[in-house]
């Protein structure tokens, strides 16, 4: 009996502790009742244009790296290109290029090297907002890098929260990478949600 009172006091402890983290949170209620009634709504909403600035920091070397490569073909290795290699990351998001810039959120995702000719990445990442007035809410990005352009365009194709049903443009161009391939991204994305 004691030792099943000991974990229920190492369980109430746990939960205590865990309901004190900050989370992202949402003010949009995320029930299916009431997004199905969000969406009876939205035929009288009108549509907003949300503009966007941050920087995505993306750490591949070091003891903490953000993006770990997960897979690659074998073929890969004499590829000039990095064909077949996958990566999945998790890179902060900050309102500025330094280091110590504030976090607002993360981008979270899968990219892999889909170019046999040049070097260009499949993205598929979600922007998680954990700070600001946008903290809870989401956009996904599905598109094609092709990472040596100064500027690349890539599609916003949906999101959560208060980028319900989101639509746009992510615009991304190398802020610095250093010679062991850690990168900073400038972002600037354009998207029209309700």
């Amino acid at each position: 009996m004691a030792k099943l009172n000991s974990i229920l006091l190492y369980c109430s402890i746990a939960i205590v502790i865990l309901s004190s983290i900050p989370l992202a949170q949402c003010n949009i209620a995320q029930g299916p009742k009431a997004v199905e009634n969000w969406f009876q709504k939205l035929s009288h909403a009108k549509p907003k244009i949300t503009k966007l600035h941050f920087y995505f920091h993306d750490i591949v070397g070091g003891k903490n790296p953000t993006a770990i490569p997960i897979a690659q073909a074998n073929s890969t290795s004499h590829s000039p290109t990095a064909f077949g290699s996958l990566a999945i990351l998790d890179d902060r998001l900050t309102t500025g290029p330094e280091i110590n810039s504030t976090t607002i959120g993360r981008a979270q995702g899968i990219v892999g090297a889909a170019s046999l000719e040049e070097f260009s990445l499949l993205m598929s990442l979600n922007f998680v907002f954990t700070h600001g007035k946008y903290n809870g809410s989401t956009l996904s990005l599905l598109g094609r890098n092709t990472v040596l352009n100064e500027y690349r365009e890539m599609p916003i194709v949906g999101g959560s929260g208060v980028f319900r049903l989101a639509r746009g443009v992510a615009t991304a161009k190398t802020h610095t990478l250093s010679k062991n391939g850690d990168a900073i991204v400038e972002y600037n994305v354009v998207v029209l949600h309700y």
